[in-house]
Formats: structure tokens, C-alpha cells, sequence
């Protein structure tokens, strides 16, 4: 059998740390909210449409850091419960994204299971490494945003 020795390495992996954490994170919010009939992503994707109001589904991708497909697949359940409305835009390559009353409704009757599980994420989470993902995940923000501006080869106003 061959050596493997060298791969030894990978298992210090930040990506790999940093996904085994979000999912640790992310089930402890779906075990709370799971009598509201929401899971996390669910939840955070309401309250970013109801605070944005109707917005591009790119520009929603964009707001959560995740990939446009990951997105529709997370709005299909919501858009089928009448919690979310996709509308065509004017450019019929854009669809339009609002939280519904039912939606925003269904969000607020969440808002004290959430409140419950923020609350007890620090039986996962001290506040050392809350402030620590926080400067990490703002880090890699910046580093991406840079990457951005360079591979377009424009300056980012503002």
C-alpha cells in the first residue's frame, strides 16, 4: 500500500474547519426551529427579503455568499408554502425575490425560537470564536471582493 503520510496535512484544512463548524452551527438552529416548520437557511432567506424587499436572485445569492443554484434550490420549498414570490423582471433573464405577508409572518412567529438558539449557541461557541469566525468570515469578504476588483480590472467605488 502507499504511503499517505503527505495528506496528513489536509486535516489541518481551514475550509475544512471552518465547514465542519458551520454545519455543527447550522443543526443546532435546525433542531430549534425545527417545530416552526423552518430550517436556518430558510429562516435567514425570509428575514434578508424582508428587511431587502424585492430583490434580483442574484443579488440575494450575493447578500447570503452562496451560489445562485444553492439559492433556487432553498427558495423552491418556501415559493411552494406562499412564504417567498419570485416574479419575472422587465429583463426576463431577472427573477424578482419578496418575502410574502405569509413569509415576513411566518419569519416573525420564528423570531423567539431563534432568539432561544442564538442564545444557546454558546454551548457551541464561546464568544472568543464567534469573534473569531466574525473576523474570518469579514476577512475573506474583503480578500474576495479584492480578487474581484482585480480580475475586472475596475476599482471598487464607495
Amino acid at each position: 500500500m502507499k504511503r499517505v503520510a503527505d495528506l496528513q496535512e489536509c486535516l489541518s484544512c481551514s475550509c475544512f474547519a471552518i465547514r465542519r463548524a458551520a454545519r455543527a452551527v447550522t443543526q443546532h438552529y435546525d433542531r430549534r426551529l425545527r417545530p416552526t416548520g423552518l430550517r436556518a437557511t430558510q429562516l435567514t432567506l425570509l428575514v434578508v427579503l424582508a428587511l431587502e424587499g424585492s430583490k434580483p436572485l442574484g443579488y440575494i445569492a450575493s447578500r447570503l455568499g452562496t451560489e445562485r443554484t444553492t439559492l433556487t434550490r432553498n427558495l423552491r420549498p418556501l415559493i411552494a408554502r406562499g412564504l417567498v414570490a419570485s416574479e419575472p423582471h422587465e429583463d426576463r433573464r431577472i427573477q424578482l425575490l419578496e418575502a410574502t405577508p405569509r413569509g415576513i409572518a411566518a419569519a416573525r412567529k420564528a423570531l423567539p425560537v431563534w432568539r432561544e438558539a442564538q442564545r444557546t449557541i454558546g454551548a457551541l461557541l464561546t464568544p472568543d470564536a464567534r469573534r473569531s469566525l466574525d473576523a474570518t468570515t469579514q476577512a475573506v469578504a474583503r480578500a474576495r471582493s479584492a480578487g474581484s476588483r482585480r480580475s475586472t480590472g475596475r476599482k471598487k467605488e464607495g
